[in-house]
C-alpha cells in the first residue's frame, strides 16, 4: 500500500511540475493582440497566472496592450492574481506529494 501511495505522490509532483513548467513557457511567449486588449478580463489573466505558479505578468500585458492605446487594469488583475494565488497555495500544500 505505501508503494501505491509513494507512487501516486510521484505522479501527483511530476503533474505539477509540468503544468508549472507550461505556464513558464506560455508566459514567455504572451502576445496580446488588440481585441485580445480591449475584451481582457483582467481578473481572469491574473487568476489563471497565479494558478500557474507564475508571478504577476501585468507589466507584460500592460506594455503590449499600451501599443493599442488599452490600460491595463491593475487592480482587477491583482485581485485574480491575489486570489488565484491563494488557490495555487491551497492545492500545493493539501495535495499527497508535499505532506507529512
Amino acid at each position: 500500500m505505501a508503494i501505491t501511495s509513494n507512487s501516486s505522490a510521484r505522479r501527483s509532483r511530476w503533474i505539477s511540475a509540468a503544468w508549472i513548467a507550461a505556464a513558464a513557457l506560455a508566459a514567455g511567449c504572451v502576445s496580446m493582440t488588440e481585441p485580445d486588449c480591449h475584451s481582457a478580463n483582467w481578473y481572469d489573466y491574473g487568476w489563471r497566472d497565479a494558478l500557474g505558479g507564475l508571478r504577476p505578468m501585468l507589466e507584460v500585458y500592460a506594455e503590449q496592450c499600451q501599443a493599442f492605446k488599452v490600460k491595463a487594469d491593475e487592480a482587477n488583475y491583482m485581485k485574480g492574481w491575489h486570489e488565484g494565488k491563494w488557490e495555487y497555495d491551497h492545492r500545493v500544500h493539501t495535495s499527497d506529494c508535499c505532506g507529512p
